[in-house]
Order: C-alpha cells, then sequence, then structure tokens
C-alpha cells in the first residue's frame, strides 16, 4: 500500500480521498492556492502545498507546480479526483516519467477513451450499442446524406470534448455548416483540438450510467447503474441508483457488455460509461476514466467504498470480491448543493456565516465547507452533495425532502430551493424525467 499520496484537487473531493486514505493509514499532502489557504482539506491532510495563484490555470492545472510539490514531499502517488486534471493524458505521463504512481487507468487508456470516436470504435468492436454518428465532416455531401438517412435533429460534438462544450443541436439543414464552424472554434478554444464529428440527437432521452471497477489482473466488475437524467447545459443536478426504468434483464445485459469491453483493453481502475436511455434502448455516448461526482450513491446501494478501492487497485492490489457478492440494496440520490442563485443560476461566492447540514440515519452530506469560510469567485460553484439512502425509492424521496428543509446555508445564495421544487414535482416522483426536464426551469 502506498505510504503518501498527493492530493491534485480541492474541495469536497479533496476531503473525500484524504478521509479515505487516513481510514487506509496513508499520510496526505494536500495542494491548494493562494485562494484555498484556508480550506478544509487543507487543514486536515498531514503536509501541505500552495502550488499557486488563485486562478486555476496558475495552480490546480499547474503541473509543473503539482509535480514539484510531489517530488518535495517524496509522494508514492497522485489522486487527481474529478475535474482539473483527473483525465488529463500529458498530466499521467508525467506522473509516470517521474516513477509515481497516478491513482487513475494508464495515460494509453486516459488518451483511447478521451477521444469520443476512437471510443465508440472500441465499443462497436465488442458489440456495445453506440449513438449512431458520422466522425468525417470533411465531405458536407455525405455528411447531408448521413443526415438524410437518420434524420434530423443531429448534435455536433467536440472529439476531446466534455462539459457541454463543444456541442450544436441542428434542428435546421441550413444552420449545419455554421454550427460546425461554430462547434470547432469552441472546441479549440476549450481542448486545443477542433476535431468534432456528428451523431444522432435523440429528442427525450435518459442519461444511464454504468460503474466499473478494475484491478490490474484482469478482474473487471460492475458496480450497477445511476440515472443523472436531472441536468442544466450537459451538468448534472440530481443522480440516482439504481434507474427505476430499467429492467433486471435490460441492467444484466449492458452490464455484460460494458464488462466485456473494459477487459478487452486491460482498463485498470474505476471508470463509467454513459449511455443515452430511449425505447428501451442503450446507445453509448462516451467513458469517464476517473472518479464520478455522483460515486456516492453507488457506495450507497453497493456497501463499497470506490475511493478506497481506487486507491488499493492502484497499488496493485486485486479486488478481494467477486461480481456475485455485489448486492444491490435499496435506493440512493444525491443532490448537488451549489452556490448559485436557484433561479437565475448566477454563481454565488462569499462568506458563509451561517451553516447547519442535515444529519440521522440514512443521510451523508460530502462538503469542506464550514460557518465562517468564504466560497471563492475562481471554481465550480458546487460546494455539497447531498446524499440520501432508503430501502425504497419513495422513503429515499421522504428522506431527501427532509433533508433539504434541514440544510442551512446563509450568506450566499444556493439551488436548495431548485432541488426542493425538482424532487416534489410530478414527473420526479413518477420516475418520467428526462434530459430536458431543466428546460421549464430556463
Amino acid at each position: 500500500m502506498f505510504k503518501k499520496v498527493l492530493i491534485a484537487n480541492r474541495g469536497e473531493i479533496a476531503l473525500r480521498i484524504l478521509r479515505a486514505c487516513r481510514e487506509l493509514e496513508i499520510k496526505t499532502v494536500a495542494i491548494h492556492s493562494e485562494a484555498d489557504e484556508t480550506a478544509m482539506h487543507v487543514r486536515m491532510a498531514d503536509e501541505s502545498v500552495c502550488v499557486g495563484p488563485a486562478s486555476a490555470q496558475s495552480s490546480y492545472l499547474n503541473i509543473p507546480a503539482i509535480i514539484t510539490a510531489a517530488t518535495i514531499s517524496n509522494v508514492d502517488a497522485i489522486h487527481p479526483g474529478y475535474g482539473f486534471l483527473s483525465e488529463n493524458k500529458r498530466f499521467a505521463e508525467i506522473i509516470e516519467e517521474h516513477n509515481i504512481k497516478f491513482i487513475g487507468p494508464k495515460s494509453e487508456h486516459i488518451e483511447m477513451m478521451g477521444n469520443k470516436i476512437a471510443a465508440k470504435k472500441i465499443m462497436e468492436d465488442n458489440k456495445v450499442p453506440t449513438v449512431p454518428g458520422l466522425n468525417d465532416l470533411s465531405d458536407m455531401k455525405k455528411t447531408l446524406d448521413f443526415i438524410d438517412n437518420i434524420k434530423l435533429p443531429v448534435i455536433i460534438k467536440a472529439a476531446s470534448g466534455g462539459g457541454g462544450k463543444g456541442m450544436r443541436v441542428v434542428n435546421k439543414i441550413e444552420d449545419l455548416e455554421e454550427s460546425i464552424n461554430a462547434a470547432k472554434i469552441e472546441s479549440k478554444k476549450s481542448f486545443n483540438d477542433d476535431t468534432v464529428y456528428l451523431e444522432k440527437f435523440f429528442v427525450n432521452p435518459k442519461h444511464i450510467e454504468i460503474q466499473i471497477l478494475a484491478d490490474s489482473n484482469g478482474s473487471v466488475l460492475t458496480l450497477g447503474e445511476r440515472d443523472c437524467s436531472i441536468q442544466r447545459k450537459h451538468q448534472k443536478i440530481i443522480e440516482e441508483s439504481p434507474s427505476i426504468v430499467l429492467t433486471n434483464v435490460e441492467r444484466e445485459k449492458i452490464s455484460n457488455l460494458c464488462v466485456k469491453a473494459i477487459k478487452s483493453i486491460k482498463y485498470e481502475g474505476v471508470g463509467t460509461l454513459e449511455f443515452l436511455y430511449e425505447n428501451n434502448k442503450f446507445y453509448f455516448m462516451e467513458m469517464n476514466t476517473r472518479l464520478q461526482v455522483e460515486h456516492p450513491v453507488t457506495e450507497m446501494i453497493t456497501g463499497q467504498d470506490l475511493v478506497k478501492e481506487q486507491i488499493k487497485v492502484a497499488s496493485g492490489n486485486k479486488i478481494k470480491f467477486k461480481q456475485e457478492d455485489i448486492n444491490f440494496n435499496g435506493h440512493s440520490i444525491e443532490c448537488r448543493i451549489n452556490a448559485e442563485h436557484p433561479e437565475t443560476f448566477i454563481p454565488s461566492p462569499g462568506k458563509i456565516t451561517q451553516y447547519h447540514q442535515p444529519g440521522g440515519l440514512g443521510v451523508r452530506v460530502d462538503s469542506a465547507v464550514y460557518q465562517g469560510y468564504i466560497i471563492p469567485a475562481h471554481y465550480d460553484s458546487m460546494i455539497a452533495k447531498l446524499i440520501v439512502y432508503g430501502e425504497n425509492r419513495n422513503e429515499c424521496i421522504q428522506k431527501m425532502k427532509r433533508a433539504l428543509e434541514e440544510y442551512v446555508i446563509i450568506g450566499i445564495d444556493t439551488n436548495i430551493q431548485l432541488h426542493q421544487k425538482i424532487i416534489q414535482s410530478n414527473e420526479f416522483l413518477s420516475g418520467k424525467y428526462d434530459i430536458n426536464y431543466m428546460s421549464k426551469f430556463e
């Protein structure tokens, strides 16, 4: 097992990793920007190193500074969390070159799955259903013929993209060329790669993802699915597990296909395969080669600590349980608590003057904020994740309703009121929501 791990992240995920390391008796090194000097993960770590000014580009994305921090603190491994450098192939390569273990997949797998066109090819080779699409858009006649075959609407996507950047939905054929050019420009700006491709755009799909865990000995397990359809501008807001629209037959079939695909590339670590689901059919979109924000709902229904398992696998340990040992019990829902106005969605950095988080059986809060903490304006607005567990979905919803009522954050705006509206809406209560649900709040 590792002796010391550097956590290349901030906020709740840095604290989540720190706690897992402590339970595994691993020393921790926190990195931080000048703006995060008083952050909770910095206070709780065994050591801390400032890696730059407030801006993420100068600190949490500053690879030379992070590698220097890792070298001077003599760590065995680096955990990237999610976001920032977690899916940066070059970061993983540099870590490997310094004989430090990257707690994640090999750099070759990050590259392989980071390109959505290449990822789709791997899935197609393993009989995983994919979204009908066209990779080469250089020939406009072929592009138009393809669209004529699959019919509008279609969506233009960045091959190296994520987070909704480099995407354009095309509803009218006369908008096609302009949309391709706009997606290319945004993709180049966001990912330094203007490669885009085209896919059929599904009008009312659900967003279902499959969680996998793999070790270096060829063992690959699935830990079930999550429904992440409540999202705004491709950013998830509420996640739940299991999905109430899947049958056990559908669940087992898609999970087995995912395991087969992951085994075929000899993947190691945790990963998530994301699908659109419409008319009882799955369509692969992409794979995230990292820990997901919404991993707690999977932990709640399986009883497995994904972060600890991720660290163990990275250290070379075999997964000590088998697929038949994973029992799916109850239901779990996660609400992402953001520092933003609940109606305008404008970010709300500032000082938290009063703070009280909910508790009780089956209630979990993953957060790094506290009373008196000043939320910086430089980073993502998510400040907490409220996760609840119940024996069934109805109990889970009632528990979330109570927990949201109990959650007090004063001094800044939060989206708690928005969550209260969502979980009491007919669409959510019935489970008949899809990825367009949030359009009613626009």
